[in-house]
């Protein structure tokens, strides 16, 4: 019998009618022929609930104890929905991470899943079950404790899941009907794509588009996952939302298929940098140890043996990255006559794989942002990708001009080849 893994987001089971509503959709699967592994998030604002009250407890927590508070939520949920089930006559059971295993390092807070042993699932839908509902965002260390993945990572265990189950997909129900070209409260011409290529996916959702985890991506490229991203509020439909898949599975492309924003960036330009070898890995050697998450990187000609060193990271990170520079010009390790900080500042990129096969891609990128008097502070490309820094009150302007200069409302817009 075929295996499907249904994941459902904290806003699909915001309340016990929402959970019904999921708890239906999970049946007609079931009816279709399908044991199903149901994967939860804790219900909306629970976690951040359960966050606030571990600060409000114990500033410097114990990220042990952190993990054992915050994991709550999705156990809750895990039950609530395979008693719903269960209402239904769907024979069902909920099971939170450690009871699988959810195998994961001991990085608490931020744990990776290292395995999913399938022999426990497996003897019990063997027993006649038909849905393991599962507590998402959790796992067990190598110690015995639990620990969670980090913010988003029910995402991450539906993928794992899936691959570890081979499945035949992993349906991610959201608040949203699928990925769009772009952020439809900025444009109203942002077309849902049907289907997406897996590298596409990956770039779009680390340059800023929410619609999934970062980490989930990735798993799922990996081995070879079919994602689809689709809402639970809309009526049932087989063909609803965006598949995420290899790139030999989508028939057409633009050039360019979507365009990502990040408006919580910061550039950073250290000045009159002594210009020797070695010089970038003092820099970025304690950045990186400060936990710093440097983005952009541009180094400017030389004149006199210095240079300027400019680098984007998060706006959050920016007083952690102050303070790494300064102690590493403290102790000898770079010399700098000023460290210049702009907080505002955003990120705009177009991300295609069509980019592989066409020229021009930049040009025309650069040609709109001209056209629309936006200043490039910032550039970086990659095989996919290109991204800009621009100042923040041009963004909405920027992302527009970008989806309209590519003809990403219509399919087969955009550069001829």
């Amino acid at each position: 019998m075929s295996r499907l893994v249904m994941k459902f987001g904290g806003t699909s089971v915001a309340t016990l009618d929402r959970i019904r509503r999921a708890a239906k959709r999970v049946g007609r699967e079931v009816a279709n022929g399908h044991e199903v592994i149901v994967i939860v998030s804790a219900m909306a604002g629970k976690t951040n609930e359960l966050v606030g009250w571990v600060n409000e407890t114990s500033p410097f927590y114990d990220a042990r104890e952190y993990d054992a508070v915050v994991s709550s939520g999705e156990n809750v949920t895990a039950g609530l929905m395979a008693l719903t089930l269960q209402e239904m006559d769907v024979p069902a059971r909920s099971w939170q991470g450690w009871q699988v295993p959810v195998q994961t390092t001991g990085a608490h807070g931020a744990a990776r899943i290292e395995a999913i042993p399938t022999a426990n699932l497996d003897a019990r839908f063997a027993d006649g079950m038909k849905v393991a509902v599962i507590a998402g965002f959790q796992g067990i260390s190598p110690e015995g404790r639990i620990t969670t993945l980090g913010r988003g990572g029910s995402d991450t265990t539906a993928v794992a899941f899936a691959a570890a189950f081979d499945a035949v997909r992993c349906d991610i129900y959201t608040d949203v009907d699928g990925v769009y070209t772009t952020d439809p409260r900025i444009t109203s011409k942002a077309r849902k794509l049907d289907r997406i290529a897996f590298e596409e996916m990956l770039e779009l959702a680390s340059l800023g588009a929410k619609v999934l985890q970062t980490r989930s991506v990735e798993l799922a490229m990996r081995y070879g996952v079919k994602l689809r991203v689709l809402s639970s509020f809309d009526e049932y439909d087989e063909t609803a939302g965006t598949l995420v898949c290899q790139e030999d599975e989508i028939v057409e492309n633009n050039v360019v298929s979507g365009v990502a924003y990040s408006r919580d960036e910061a550039k950073m330009t250290l000045l009159n940098v002594d210009d020797k070898p070695g010089i970038a890995a003092a820099i970025f050697g304690p950045l990186a140890e400060a936990g710093v998450n440097v983005d952009m990187i541009v180094q400017n000609i030389s004149e006199g043996g210095q240079t300027d060193m400019t680098f984007s990271c998060p706006i959050d990170q920016v007083k952690r990255a102050t303070q790494a520079m300064e102690g590493a010009k403290a102790s000898g390790g770079i010399a700098y006559t000023d460290l210049v900080a702009d907080t505002e500042v955003a990120k705009v990129s177009v991300v295609g794989i069509g980019m592989r096969s066409h020229t021009g891609v930049a040009a025309h990128m650069f040609k709109a942002l001209r056209d629309e008097n936006v200043n490039i502070k910032v550039i970086t490309t990659s095989e996919i990708k290109i991204s800009v820094l621009i100042d923040r009150k041009y963004m909405e302007l920027a992302v527009q001009a970008l989806h309209d200069t590519f003809g990403l409302e219509k399919l087969g817009g955009g550069l001829e080849s």
